[in-house]
């Protein structure tokens, strides 16, 4: 076999992969699609996701079905206004030994999982929040002078209510600026909810036929990154972030109209990093520039900062988007 013929190989058992991951998680969670696929792109990128969405659209449940179909560890915390850091990270506690010696001892918090569900991220303070997002960029945990390292799958999934923001503390844009994408939850179809009434109200119980190791998830993380992308589409990523930029001479009329900061070389990362997975999962080892207008919103939606006009007139940054990939 051939070296061509064996990347090919990888690439193709890649997507088989990805698609029996879908496949699990459509079991139980009917519809969101774009959502589903949305949060396995950033799984396999290595980054995070910041979900928002009204209560009672499945976004706990979505993170829980992962956890099922993902072996590993899953942890869930639940933020609230007195978490404090310990709370998530862990600390050093009194422990006795056999001999009747006393020592600190660490106590590993839950953040020592594969995946983490941070519920209501943005009700927590932002000392709290800093010590997640800490994580979520070190893939680490000093505590008192010693540095605790988490090993293999690290996946945060954050969700938002953006609706009750009463008693809340948004997270700064530095900080969003650390998820790899924010994914908007839409409420379901008249379809979906039919489905969704078929299988909460009834005695069937959907249930994960097959698991899928942790570590397999690092390696198609790789095999992603190994994919490779024409100088014109590379780009193409650039003048997209670019354009979002106010000051920038690529920028069109409405962003200079509205935006007062842009995306950040993250975004860029995060961009042309989604697209090549994106392209992938449809079966194809080349990317084009609809991957990038595809995964675009996802990964830059969070990354942008209106001025006063375009908060004032409610303008989405969805909007802002559209315009650059028009």
């Amino acid at each position: 076999m051939s070296v061509e013929q064996e990347f090919r190989q990888r690439l193709q058992l890649f997507c088989d992969d990805v698609g029996k991951i879908e496949t699990e998680i459509g079991r139980v969670l009917v519809g969101q699609k774009r959502v589903v696929r949305g949060v396995v792109i950033a799984m396999i990128a290595g980054g995070h996701v910041l979900l928002e969405g009204v209560p009672g659209l499945g976004k706990t449940l979505l993170v829980r079905t992962l956890a099922e179909t993902v072996e590993g560890n899953f942890s869930r915390i639940q933020f609230t206004p007195d978490l404090m850091p310990a709370d998530l990270t862990g600390t050093n506690i009194m422990a006795e030994s056999v001999d009747g010696g006393r020592h600190f001892q660490f106590q590993p918090g839950p953040v020592f999982s594969n995946i983490v569900l941070a519920d209501e991220i943005n009700r927590a303070t932002p000392k709290t929040q800093a010590a997640l997002l800490e994580v979520m960029q070190e893939h680490s945990v000093t505590i008192g002078g010693t540095t605790h390292k988490l090993n293999g799958l690290f996946f945060v999934l954050a969700t938002q209510n953006p609706l009750e923001m009463e008693g809340t503390y948004p997270l700064p844009e530095a900080q969003l600026d650390r998820f790899f994408c924010k994914i908007l939850v839409p409420f379901p179809t008249a379809e979906e909810l039919i489905g969704i009434l078929d299988r909460t109200t009834t005695t069937a119980t959907p249930k994960i036929e097959a698991t899928f190791p942790s570590s397999r998830v690092l390696e198609m993380g790789q095999i992603a990154r190994e994919i490779l992308v024409a100088d014109e589409i590379t780009r193409y990523a650039v003048d997209i972030v670019l354009k979002t930029h106010p000051d920038s001479p690529a920028a069109p009329p409405f962003v200079r109209k509205y935006v007062r900061f842009g995306a950040g070389p993250r975004g860029a990362q995060s961009l042309l990093l989604g697209a090549k997975i994106n392209a992938l999962l449809d079966g194809r080892f080349h990317v084009s520039r609809e991957d990038l207008k595809w995964i675009a919103p996802m990964v830059l939606r969070h990354r942008i900062i209106l001025n006063f006009e375009g908060q004032a007139e409610n303008i989405p940054t969805d909007q802002v988007i559209e315009e650059i990939n028009n």
